[in-house]
């Protein structure tokens, strides 16, 4: 995805079963980060990064989204132990990682980590790149967040 492009449209079932849609980020800035899998090193780093500073995110109405591959159970399972409040989202397929053109890494081996940041209009204000450094992509993320405010 190109930066000024609007979020594409998906419904994929959450960590509860519960079916959400990407209609649904329209009137509110949010986050969707894309991820390997759960109970990974750097994903779970990432993962607990998110969950640390949540409550700077809603500060500025940001709702976070994680996906990956792995199944509503195994995110039920994640999002439980790690004490998670954001949602995280099933993509068994790829289909919706393939709409976001998330590159792969390791030569084609391991799906990519690739943050993208929406406006309250559901469009790409910013996206980082990064399968090392799962931190940055909290930073950056809430980086881009907050610049929003000033604008």
């Amino acid at each position: 995805m190109k930066i000024g492009e609007k979020c594409p449209n998906f419904q994929l079932s959450d960590q509860n079963g519960q079916i959400i849609s990407s209609n649904s980020f329209f009137g509110k800035r949010t986050v969707v980060y894309f991820y390997p899998k759960d109970n990974t090193p750097g994903c779970t780093t990432e993962a607990c990064a998110f969950r640390d500073s949540y409550k700077d995110f809603m500060e500025y109405d940001c709702q976070v989204i994680g996906i990956s591959s792995d199944s509503e159970e195994k995110h039920f399972n994640f999002s439980q132990k790690h004490d998670l409040p954001f949602t995280l989202l099933a993509d068994p397929d790829g289909k919706v990682r393939k709409m976001f053109n998330v590159p792969t890494s390791l030569f084609g081996l391991l799906p990519g980590r690739v943050t993208y940041i929406f406006d309250e209009t559901s469009t790409l204000i910013g996206v980082f790149n990064s399968q090392l450094n799962p931190l940055g992509h909290v930073q950056e993320a809430l980086k881009m967040v907050k610049a929003m405010e000033k604008k």
